[in-house]
């Protein structure tokens, strides 16, 4: 008894106004037709069929580059409607599944387990058709419910055709169907051309109706998973209502949000317990935060990972490392390889690229260090600078532990420091310094004792 999925996905979106395809506009931080796949695709027990069309080259790039190969793609090279996308699939799966979950790559807010919903109650029902449906006050176009006055399901009436009297109905089909595999291929032929030309899913309601079959609907608690996308508005609206489901999660898992409202934490992230997020905050990519820090305000992390009890205030960090009990900013700018250790400070503007700054490195503020290895407990001065690019190459810098790199001091790549050694403020260095060395001047040399002439 499998199940398998198909996901629609071909249609223009012409009222996004958009040279993007709808379905690869990015809805808290991906493209849309990745959240409904990540709904179906455990449900499904044969690879997801997605049908594409507009932009098919493009849609199939991004969901193979995310699925690695594991979906079919099925193009409908004319659109002719709904019902007319899922005949394209019937060579693919006729005589594979006893059962076919149909839903649509602009309808991200459905989630598994209500889909789980409607496959155990088609199962239960014995129906050939299974719906879902929600309750509301705002149609969004999607086709009314039409039950008769036992409350048994008769029709599906799409909003283009619907009568005046059937267009007050505050029941709305949103997409998402299973139904009967050999009852589905045989009964798709029957769908009768629409006005617009098209051929509609949503026949099939009538149709099995008219045969005696049993239909079914379930009724959706959240009428937010019936939000679908047609325009930016829609867009718009998805993403306030996934965030709040995101931000819901976490807050229920223990993390603290101050204002919810201006707070973004993207699907892939994690956070540890305790963890307290302030206003202006986005956790972006695969994030992950430990337990017990303070994130934000105005902070903004992507692709980052943070220990536990650390501190981060006004801050961007790309493709960063930041280990446990660290304090940043504000105004601090981590780019892709930076990695922090443990208990290390960075002050206010300071900016780290491609550096490791190891266990109890104190970094002054307005300083720059990039293509660096910089020892345990070494403390960087105010408006020091490595020097690490010289026109054509990235250099490197290397500092060994215990070394105190003066305020203001030009640190020219490739160079050693040594450990334990000092630079004096406003030093340019350019050359090696041993250990326990101390340099100054421009160019910096090691400092000259002076000889006792008495």
């Amino acid at each position: 008894m499998l199940t398998a999925s198909i996901v629609l996905a071909a249609g223009h979106g012409k009222r996004m106004k958009s040279a993007l395809p709808k379905i690869l506009h990015p809805l808290l931080g991906k493209p849309m037709i990745l959240h409904s796949l990540s709904a179906v695709t455990s449900l499904s027990d044969l690879p997801p069929a997605i049908v594409i069309g507009h932009g098919a080259d493009a849609v199939r790039q991004v969901i193979d580059q995310a699925m690695a190969g594991r979906v079919n793609f099925v193009l409908q090279a004319e659109q002719l409607g709904t019902g007319h996308a899922v005949r394209q699939v019937e060579p693919l799966l006729r005589g594979k599944c006893a059962r076919v979950l149909v839903t649509f790559g602009d309808m991200p807010l459905l989630t598994e387990s209500a889909l789980r919903q409607v496959i155990d109650l088609h199962q239960r029902s014995a129906a050939v058709v299974t719906l879902t449906s929600v309750v509301g006050d705002v149609p969004r176009g999607f086709g009314r419910v039409i039950r008769d006055d036992a409350g048994k399901v008769q029709a599906i009436v799409e909003e283009a055709v619907a009568t005046p009297e059937q267009l007050k109905v505050r029941e709305y089909n949103i997409s998402a169907w299973c139904f009967d595999a050999d009852w589905l291929w045989e009964s798709l032929p029957k769908i009768q051309v629409s006005p617009k030309g098209e051929y509609y899913v949503t026949d099939l309601v009538a149709i099995a109706v008219a045969e005696g079959k049993t239909v079914e609907a379930l009724r959706l608690d959240d009428p937010a998973e019936g939000l679908g996308i047609n325009n930016r508005v829609d867009l718009a609206d998805c993403e306030t209502a996934m965030r709040q489901r995101v931000n819901r999660h976490w807050m229920l898992e223990g993390v603290t949000f101050l204002d919810p409202a201006t707070t973004t934490v993207e699907s892939d992230v994690t956070i540890g317990q305790d963890t307290v997020l302030l206003p202006g905050t986005h956790l972006k990519g695969s994030t992950a935060i430990g337990a017990n820090c303070e994130i934000g305000p105005y902070t903004t992390l992507l692709d980052t990972t943070v220990g536990d009890h650390s501190i981060i205030s006004y801050s961007v960090a790309e493709g960063a490392k930041i280990g446990n009990h660290v304090t940043m900013g504000p105004f601090c700018h981590l780019r892709k390889g930076a990695v922090l250790g443990d208990h290390v400070h960075l002050g206010n503007f300071g900016e780290v690229k491609d550096s490791v700054l190891h266990e109890g490195v104190k970094m002054g503020h307005f300083s720059y260090i990039g293509n660096a290895d910089i020892g345990k407990n070494v403390n960087i001065g105010a408006g020091t600078i490595t020097c690490n690019y010289d026109g054509q190459r990235k250099n490197s810098t290397e500092i060994g532990e215990e070394t105190f790199i003066g305020s203001d001091t030009m640190l020219v790549a490739p160079l050693k420091i040594g450990k334990r050694a000092t630079t004096g403020a406003g030093s340019v260095v350019t050359h090696d310094v041993p250990d326990d060395t101390t340099v100054l001047g421009v160019p910096a040399r090691p400092r000259q004792r002076k000889e006792n002439c008495d």
